[in-house]
Parts: structure tokens; sequence; C-alpha cells
């Protein structure tokens, strides 16, 4: 019994002192300008037993289930803040990379995989597919709070979050062919579509299902918003393998829903998701860093190798992918480039290596160091790169306003109101007028303004100004008509208003229709 406490004891304090250390590697990161996930992976290597040997840890099926759970975590939060105003103009091109450019990338790694490892045509083929896709959890990461152009930041993370489907696919297809010679290549096409189609169907059902539920459900606490929100991923990624079809495409698709509809707590579902995804993403590139030896893999053999074959994936296979697959899609040559350096490779491309050790394909280790060592030259290369390489292109947009303030809300409870946060747009029909002036629906309530990171504290008078962020205390019922004020651009106010002068005087006219009911709200 005393022994079975101590375990876990240490346990707890190991958990602890890896997520410290995982949290405190994020700011040598940005110092050093090497993306945080090849600090992570770092610190499992020297955690494990060939360097400091506190942990001794090799089971890759325990390493493919963490993977799994926290790339549906790490999609889910990707997708939540994805805009699908930014997002729906590239689908087009986004999906022919997830698809089209998988299949070329793969295959070019396969060719170079056969002479340079020295393996069997199916086997080069399989190390192909592991790596042919760009991985999410490290285009997240990277591009977190990066001011790359909306258009080209949109492509990478589509591309990201729905190029899984492809590189799973061609995983196991590879691998039923290896270890299965009967097996049916046609029946294996038939259900990568069968996967996809699946994938995006039940992710948009099963996404509206949560919208509705997480808006109907009057929960006591408001911090059960997100963990509800959260149980929903899971259970939608669940459902969709267990239906087989692809879950984290499910996710991703959900999430997008999720994100860009007008649900209870979205603020809040957004936060938790954000710092839950960090700590997956700490947990999984630790275990993932556990679980290779360094002693096997920093050799001069497999660093020759896996040296050769990432210059091939950089230089030669991702550019021609990239380059083919977007034929006649609108890209600039500029651009075109450096979607070609952002193919990062990440987290997947070892889960999935950890597919052929549990199905103990021949040359397995081999194929895992490899593209273990691949994916470390692609963070270390590409990952420190990219920033720099978007400012040199003329591909950085304006700079991502973010408020250096936090606005913490008890929770309402059974009270059925909400606490929004909106940034005022330069073009928004109320900048420029005055609050009393404003129809704002009797339900709602300015509490606060952030301007320049100050308080301003709102009175009748307050004028207000582009980039200010409104706190509004607003019933559910009237969130929606409060939505629509915020949202509404001066250009649409002018058609629904009288002709403008010179002056403008129409628009403060149009505007103040409904000004005096709202006094007269104030005054009752």
């Amino acid at each position: 019994m005393l022994n079975e406490i101590i375990t876990t004891d240490a346990f707890i304090l190991l958990s602890a002192i890896l997520l410290i250390s995982g949290v405190i590697t994020t700011k040598f990161s940005a110092r050093l300008g090497v993306p945080a996930l090849v600090l992570f992976i770092v610190v499992g290597m020297v955690m494990g037993s060939d360097v400091l040997g506190i942990i001794h840890f090799d089971n890759a099926s325990i390493a493919q289930t963490i993977g799994v759970f926290a790339l549906v975590i790490i999609l889910f939060e990707g997708g939540l803040q994805t805009k699908w105003s930014t997002l729906r103009p590239v689908i087009p091109p986004a999906l022919s990379l997830a698809t089209v450019g998988v299949l070329l990338t793969s295959g070019i790694v396969a060719v170079a995989a056969k002479y340079i490892l020295g393996i069997g045509w199916l086997e080069a083929v399989l190390f192909g597919a592991i790596v042919g896709s760009t991985d999410a959890a490290a285009v997240f990461a990277v591009l977190k709070g990066q001011n790359v152009k909306p258009r080209i930041g949109a492509t990478l993370e589509a591309e990201s979050g729905s190029n899984d489907p492809m590189a799973v696919f061609l995983t196991i297809a590879m691998i039923e062919l290896i270890t299965l010679p009967d097996a049916n290549m046609w029946k294996l096409i038939g259900s990568f579509f069968v996967q996809m189609g699946l994938g995006i169907v039940l992710g948009y059902l099963f996404g509206r299902l949560a919208v509705s539920a997480i808006n109907r459900l009057n929960l006591d606490s408001s911090g059960l918003y997100p963990v509800f929100a959260t149980a929903f991923a899971l259970l939608i990624y669940g459902i969709t393998a267990f239906m087989n079809g692809s879950g984290l495409l499910a996710v991703y698709v959900s999430a997008i829903i999720i994100g860009n509809t007008e649900v209870a707590y979205r603020h809040s579902i957004i936060r938790f998701s954000e710092g839950f995804a960090w700590m997956m993403q700490i947990l999984m590139f630790v275990i993932l860093g556990l679980l290779v030896f360094p002693s096997e893999l920093f050799t001069w053999d497999i660093m020759f190798k896996g040296i050769s074959i990432a210059l091939i994936l950089m230089l030669i296979a991702r550019p021609v992918a990239v380059y083919l697959s977007t034929i006649k899609m609108g890209y600039t040559n500029k651009e075109l480039l450096f979607l070609s350096w952002a193919g990062l490779k990440g987290a997947v491309p070892i889960v999935l290596a950890t597919f052929p050790m549990l199905a103990h394909v021949e040359n397995s280790q081999l194929i895992f160091n490899v593209v273990f060592f691949v994916v470390l030259m692609s963070c270390l290369i590409q990952g420190s790169t990219i920033t720099n390489l978007a400012d040199k292109l003329g591909l950085v947009g304006p700079e991502k306003t973010t408020p250096m303030h936090s606005l913490e809300l008890v929770s309402l409870g059974k009270a059925n109101a909400e606490m929004i946060e909106y940034e005022m747009e330069e073009d928004a029909a109320i900048v420029g007028q005055k609050l009393i002036d404003i129809p704002f629906p009797q339900h709602a309530l300015i509490n606060a303004i952030i301007r320049d990171d100050k308080l301003i504290t709102p009175t009748g008078n307050t004028v207000i100004q582009p980039r200010d962020f409104l706190y509004v205390l607003t019933s559910r019922a009237s969130k929606q008509e409060l939505k629509e004020l915020l949202q509404t651009k001066k250009e649409e106010a002018i058609t629904l208003d009288e002709p403008l002068t010179e002056e403008g005087e129409s628009v403060q006219e149009g505007t103040n229709h409904d000004a005096p009911s709202h006094k007269q709200s104030e005054k009752e």
C-alpha cells in the first residue's frame, strides 16, 4: 500500500515538473527564435532514460493514445479561432493541398526514402505517407499571434486541419498492403472518401448540435460551459471514428461551426480551450520526446539519412506539391514560396510513425527514428524562420490587436445574462457617436471601455472610437440585436438612412431615430 502511494506521489510530482518545464521553455523559445514544440521534445528527451534517466518510457501504444487525444484538443482549439470569413475563400486551395499536395509530397519523399534508407518500395511509400502532411499542432503553434496575411495564414491552417485524413489513410493503407498481401487497394481508396465525407458531414451536424445544446442549457456555473464544449469535441471524435469516419476532420469542422456562431460564454470556451490545448501540446511533445532514445537517434547513420530526406522534403517535395496543387488559384510566386516553406512537420508524423511499430512492420524502428529526425529538422529550420521569411516576402499583414487586460466575471448562473467583449472596427456605424445617442437594446449596458490599454469609465457623453474594446452586459434575448448593432457598417447605415450631405448630417439624423426611446429607457 505504501509503495503504491509513493508511486502515485512520484507520478504527480513528475507531471508537475514536466508541465512547469514546458511552460518555462515557451519563454526561452521566443528569445532563442526556436519553436516551443522543439523545446518540449528536448525536455522529454532529457528526462528520458538515455540522459537523466528520470523516466523510462518506450510504450508506443500509450504514446499513440496520448498523441491522438492531444490532437483532438489542439484541432478543436484551432477551429474555434478560425474565422469563417477568412477561411471560406481559401477552401479550394486548402483542400487541394490537403489531398493532391499530400499525395505528391508522399510520392517524391518515397522515392528518396527508397534509395537513402535502402528499404522496399512499399515501406518507402509508407515513410512518404507518414511525413507527407502538414502538421496542425506545429502550424497552429508557430502562427499563433503572428501577423501573417490572413489569406496565407488561413490557407495553412485549413490545410493542416484537413490533411490528416489523407496522411492517416495512406499510412494505414500501406501497412495493410505490407502486412496483408491480399488487401484490396480499390476498397481502401473507397474507404478514404467515406472517411472524408463522414468527417465533414458529422462534423457539421454535431457542430450545430453542440451550439444548440450550449445555448439552450442554463448551467449553474459559467465554468461548466468550456468543459461541456470540450466534452462535445471528444464525443464528436469518438462517434465519427466509431462510424469509420475521420474523427480529426469532424472535430475541426465542428469547432469552426462553434467558433463562428454566437454561443453562451464564447470567450470563456475559447480561452479554456487555448489553455487546455497548450497543456496537451506540452504533454504530447514531451511524451514523444520520451519515446525516442537519443543514443539511437543521434548516430551518424540516422543523422545523415534524416538530414538528406529532410532537405529533399523541404526544398523539392513540398515546393513541387504546392506549385502543382494550386495552379491557377490566384497565388503569387511569393505566396507560393511561403506556403512551400511553411509546410511544417510535427506531432502527426511522429504519432503515425508509431503505427508501423505496433503493426510489427519490418524496419519500423528505422522509420520511426528517421521520421523523428526529419520532424526535428523541420521544426528547427522552417519553424524558426517562418516569420522572418513572411516579413522579407512582404506577406506581413496588419498587426494583430490583443487587449492587454482581462476582465473576470463571476458566474451569473441562472441570471440568463452574459458579458460581451467586442472590439470596434474603424468602419463601424456607431464609431464617432456618443453612447447616449446609440440605440442599444433595452437590456444591454456598457460596463467598461478599454482604450489604448486604459480603462475608460463610460458615461452618456463618451464617444466610441476605433479599436475600443467594449464590455457589454446583456441578456441572452438581446444578444443578437446587440451583435447586429455593433457589427453594422457605416455603408450599411447609409443605405438605411436619408442620403448623406457633405457634412454627414443625415447620418446623425438617421442614427438618432431611436435615440429618444433609448434616453427615455435610461430615465426610467
